[in-house]
């Protein structure tokens, strides 16, 4: 009976349900993939459920269509460009950490393991599910099945560490600019940058225009314009040997620019929640040869690669605040973007602000002043430095 299309989707969501729970109670500092990739290796290596049942569901075809190029053009689309514009600060910082992370990853990991095993941490470290993704995909098609255990532990595990390190620093960052406030040095920023552009999607001023006339924009239409997109990024992935997931950004980016796409399209389409669930299915379908041995035996490679990513993230993130002439107590957390994601970073600059400012007005200055590079920075390595960094990398494999 589990075997049926519709039991066996709910029992893996369950998985994912719980795992969606816990990370709301635990405000993201334990991650939905930590639970329901913990819990579905426990279920099939105990015997509880079969390593068919994924299968069964079905609901992994969904994944394999909508959670791969469409949703990668999604991405290229949610990019706020007249928002990073007067945020190219936070974006060039972000960009060194994970360039530096990337590189001690790849310089140090070697001399110990082997190049493999950096390729295969290096792209989820610098970034989330998308290079996750591009990174297990190229380590099955080069038969290289026992280091996926790597870039989903790395997944699941990362924000562990990167949540309370940034968060501490940005608490220290946070009472520095508070005595500003204090000594009345506090100068109110001139950037034309809401907090409300960034994270309330109701309200965010739609910055594109699109040609297609508003009665036209329909969830079925826009969803074949994603799926037009995610076509051509695999037919040129097939034609020139460059990744999919590289076609697709640049895609979902230059579409939003010229009005081929509106900002969120598949959001628009009401297909994202749909497609994130299909792509969690594939995820968890690429932990069906993972064994119990496996898993143990990759744990001291994964936590060596975060341990260093994690230095070089910083590494880099203290030298562009340095060349920026920012307080590295700020920029160090706006390169750490890569390891926490959304919600996490909006998670961490709202829990700042609210256990620092002493009054409501302080707690909305604190937030204007860290929300947006956090954002802004999670927005340049999660949607584009990890996506490039992962599909690169797996080429040279």
């Amino acid at each position: 009976m589990i075997h049926e299309p519709v039991i066996a989707t709910m029992i893996i969501f369950s998985l994912i349900a719980l795992g969606e729970i816990i990370s709301i109670l635990t405000r993201a500092r334990v991650s939905m993939f930590l639970v329901a990739i913990i819990g579905y290796l426990v279920l099939i290596w105990t015997g509880i459920i079969p390593k068919s049942l994924i299968s069964d569901s079905k609901f992994i075809e969904i994944g394999a269509v909508l959670g791969t190029a469409p949703i990668i053009i999604h991405m290229g689309t949610l990019i706020p460009i007249h928002t990073i514009r007067s945020q190219w600060k936070a974006v060039v910082i972000s960009l060194m950490g994970i360039v530096v992370g990337a590189g001690l990853i790849l310089l140090l990991i070697p001399m110990i393991f082997d190049y493999e095993t950096a390729v295969a941490g290096t792209g989820p470290l610098t970034g989330g599910i998308i290079a996750f993704l591009v990174t297990s995909e190229g380590l099955k098609e080069m038969g290289l099945v026992s280091l996926v255990t790597i870039p989903a532990l790395i997944l699941s595990l990362q924000s562990l560490f990167g949540m309370p390190l940034s968060a501490n620093l940005l608490r220290r960052y946070a009472l520095k600019f508070r005595n500003t406030i204090d000594s009345e040095t506090y100068v109110a920023s001139t950037v034309d940058v809401r907090v409300e552009d960034v994270i309330d999607e109701e309200k965010v001023e739609v910055r594109s225009s699109t040609w297609m006339p508003e009665k036209y924009q329909t969830n079925l239409i826009l969803l074949f314009l994603l799926f037009i997109g995610g076509a051509i990024a695999i037919a040129l992935d097939r034609v020139t040997g460059i990744p999919y997931s590289l076609w697709a950004l640049a895609i979902g980016i230059g579409g939003r620019l010229i009005g081929l796409y509106p900002d969120r399209a598949m959001e628009r389409a009401n297909a994202f929640t749909v497609g994130m669930a299909g792509l969690v299915f594939l995820i968890l379908a690429t932990m069906n040869d993972i064994t119990f041995s496996m898993f143990i035996s990759r744990l001291p490679e994964t936590f060596l690669i975060m341990i260093v990513g994690i230095i070089g993230i910083s590494i880099g993130g203290f030298f562009g605040s340095k060349l920026f002439k920012w307080d590295p107590l700020k920029g160090l957390p706006v390169a750490l973007t890569a390891t926490v994601g959304f919600p996490g970073d909006y998670l961490v600059c709202e829990e700042i602000s609210r256990s620092v400012g002493r009054n409501k007005e302080e707690e909305e200055k604190i937030l204007n002043e860290i929300l947006t590079p956090m954002l802004i920075g999670g927005f340049t390595t999660v949607t584009v430095g990890s996506v490039v960094i992962a599909s690169i990398l797996i080429k040279t494999l």
